[in-house]
């Protein structure tokens, strides 16, 4: 018999480092109150409350009874990408050929494809703070340093051209990652500031990363695509949010032409191909826009409604969002530690909502956010429930 003693295979180290997405915790928490019986009231999650569009479900279940659903190009079928280039110049009046199109499996799928593709492990790549959690926790997880760029609320939460110059002289990035209309706090940046930062990127070398995930979803002017600014920038973009898809797990890239192949051959082997049902039901999507603007409708009175409502109950350091469909909201009155503010709401009133935390390690402590996504009657009863906890 040996004497060596048999030894547990240890995880990656790098996982220490990757931190939980607590929106999805909160998610989780929600739903096992549900499981027991108890009415919640969600806002913690960027997920529409409306179904997708009857064209995307007719399109899907066609594609079901023809019955052999399998693989794909690796990039994508070629009528949808054919047609995401078709929006690109309905939209925004930019030419993109239907060649840099990539189709991923949801936003998420075209993070990891970019950045193992732009960035050698080791390089530093900017954020902002607040801003989206996964960018940070995919960047670990790749071996990727993030470097965050802080927003000021005095400044409504905007990246500047000005603070990706600094960035880039001080602390030695590889690239920058931009989100506009922003997620937690809604902020949009405008033509001329993507234009200033795309001149930025070009003349430090750095690459420019967009996401654009929440285009569609505007209270006021439209949001531009960085594409319309810098050619040479990298643009991921997503079916779940305006297009009301999140389950379906399919988004795209535009590319420039030097990337195509690369990014194929790594979509090849890490994911195959997107879901076909989903390609062909997100090519329904661009028919769906009546139905669409009329979802957008109920997330603009919802909007309104709680810009009016919440300072009314002691919430009144707001940011009015210019889209997506979310208010980051400072609770320094009330808390210094936005986890334990969030779960004593979830418990004692049963209204989820994320902590800032999620969003800035720093000073998310006393932030939170709140989505409207559920529409004008679900944060309606949010309000009603809050304005008795917090009096």
């Amino acid at each position: 018999m040996s004497s060596i003693q048999d030894q547990t295979p240890r995880t990656a180290r790098r996982l220490a480092r990757v931190a939980p997405f607590l929106a999805m915790d909160v998610l989780a928490a929600a739903a096992a109150k549900e499981r027991q019986g108890a009415d919640i009231v969600h806002m913690e999650v960027g997920q529409p409350s409306a179904p997708a569009p009857r064209l995307v479900r007719e399109a899907a279940k066609a594609a079901l009874e023809d019955g052999r659903i399998g693989y794909t190009e690796a990039l994508g079928i070629r009528v949808l990408r054919e047609r995401i280039a078709r929006h690109y110049r309905d939209a925004y009046g930019v030419s993109v050929a239907p060649e840099r199109v990539v189709v991923t499996t949801g936003s998420s799928a075209g993070f990891v494809l970019a950045f193992l593709t732009l960035f050698d492990p080791g390089a530093r790549v900017a954020i902002t703070a607040p801003g989206y959690p996964a960018y940070r926790n995919i960047l670990v997880a790749l071996d990727l340093e993030p470097v965050e760029i802080p927003l000021r609320a005095a400044d409504g939460f905007r990246l500047t051209a000005d603070a990706v110059e600094q960035a880039s002289g001080e602390r030695g990035v590889a690239g920058v990652l931009a989100m506009s209309p922003a997620n937690p706090s809604g902020t949009m940046i405008g033509q001329e500031e993507l234009a200033r930062i795309g001149r930025i990127c070009r003349r430090q070398g750095l690459w420019f990363v967009s996401d654009e995930i929440y285009h569609g979803l505007t209270y006021g002017a439209a949001a531009e695509t960085a594409l319309a600014a810098d050619d040479d920038a990298v643009v991921i973009n997503s079916f779940s949010k305006y297009y009301c898809m999140t389950g379906w797990r399919v988004g795209w890239m535009v590319v420039p032409e030097r990337l195509i192949r690369p990014m194929e051959t790594l979509a090849q082997n890490l994911y195959i191909s997107a879901p076909y049902l989903s390609q062909v039901a997100a090519l329904a999507a661009f028919d769906s826009v009546d139905d669409l603007e009329t979802v957008k409708g109920d997330y603009a009175r919802a909007r309104d409604l709680l810009l009016n409502e919440l300072p009314r109950i002691g919430i009144t350091d707001i940011h009015p969002a210019d889209g997506a469909f979310y208010l980051y909201a400072d609770v320094a009155r009330f808390t210094n530690d936005s986890i334990a503010f969030c779960r004593r709401m979830l418990d004692e009133t049963g209204v989820a909502a994320t902590p800032g935390l999620d969003f800035d390690p720093t000073e998310g402590s006393h932030h939170l956010r709140l989505s409207f996504a559920g529409g004008e009657a679900v944060c309606r009863e949010a309000v009603r429930r809050l304005g008795s906890w917090m009096r």
